[in-house]
């Protein structure tokens, strides 16, 4: 596992958002919302829901799969560029070789102009027929000088892929989550466990409205190294869910001090 040097000053958040069903061009605009409200708030990395930019809606992903570097994605790459933010955005991206269906992505963009892509590496039982593993157990990179695993909703479930991200060397974990009232209880529960047994902070970013049948719970949260809860949204709605971290402590601390605040997002319905 990577060794950490004494953290510096850090700030995250979760866009707790609302959706516009397989309508990229408006959820665009929306995301563009919520990193102006986030860029206010002196955030450095702002992570979005499963599938943000259409929506949780399995049956319209072959008709919604976009690159990285898309057209349609340039308004956020612009606006990552602007405010100097790493930005984790939820899109159907084109299938890997030999699979028949796209997968679904988390694509980074950078505040450089650089774009990465993660695949959700497991699935949801019904999601096979529409929808492609990535191949890849786990993705960490380095957003917001702090090295970070991102994980899509059912990654969660597996211990396996916590543990993948931990060794990789992150520090924070960012989970990107379309979580109704029933599943919130036990995942956010996995979620505290895996800040509490890896000692890394966990990121929650989910819906704030329903989406692709699932009413969504909200609750966005951010939980600390040793699983003390931060902040959490306090239910449904339209928020920046932000935490903020002081420099580190002693020689070898994996975090310093979590603070959290739950914002509104100017121009949104709360």
């Amino acid at each position: 596992m990577t060794s950490f040097s004494v953290p510096g000053r850090l700030t995250v958040a979760a866009a707790q958002t609302l959706v516009w069903p397989g309508d990229v061009a408006a959820n665009v605009q929306q995301h563009v919302l919520f990193v102006q409200a986030a860029a206010s708030a002196g955030v450095q990395l702002l992570v979005f829901p499963e599938l943000s930019l259409m929506g949780y809606e399995p049956t319209l992903m072959a008709r919604n799969v976009l690159a990285p570097d898309a057209p349609q994605l340039a308004p956020l790459r612009d606006a990552a560029a602007r405010h100097g933010m790493a930005l984790v955005v939820g899109t159907a991206v084109a299938a890997e070789a030999d699979q028949a269906n796209p997968g679904i992505g988390s694509v980074v963009l950078h505040p450089d102009g650089r774009t990465e892509l993660y695949r959700k590496h497991h699935l949801h039982d019904g999601e096979q027929q529409f929808a492609s593993p990535g191949a890849a157990p786990a993705h960490v990179t380095e957003l917001g000088g702090e090295p970070v695993g991102l994980a899509v909703c059912a990654d969660i479930t597996h211990p396996e892929h916590a543990q993948a991200a931990r060794q990789g060397g992150a520090a924070l974990y960012a989970c990107s989550m379309v979580l109704s009232p029933n599943g919130y209880p036990a995942e956010s529960a996995m979620l505290q466990g895996y800040a509490r047994s890896h000692g890394m902070a966990v990121l929650m970013a989910n819906y704030g409205a329903p989406t692709g049948g699932y009413l969504c719970v909200g609750r966005s949260a951010l939980w600390a190294p040793g699983g003390d809860l931060v902040v959490a949204a306090p239910g449904v709605g339209a928020c920046l869910v932000v935490g903020r971290r002081s420099e580190g402590g002693g020689a070898g601390a994996v975090a310093g001090a979590w603070t959290g605040a739950v914002l509104p997002v100017p121009g949104l319905a709360p």
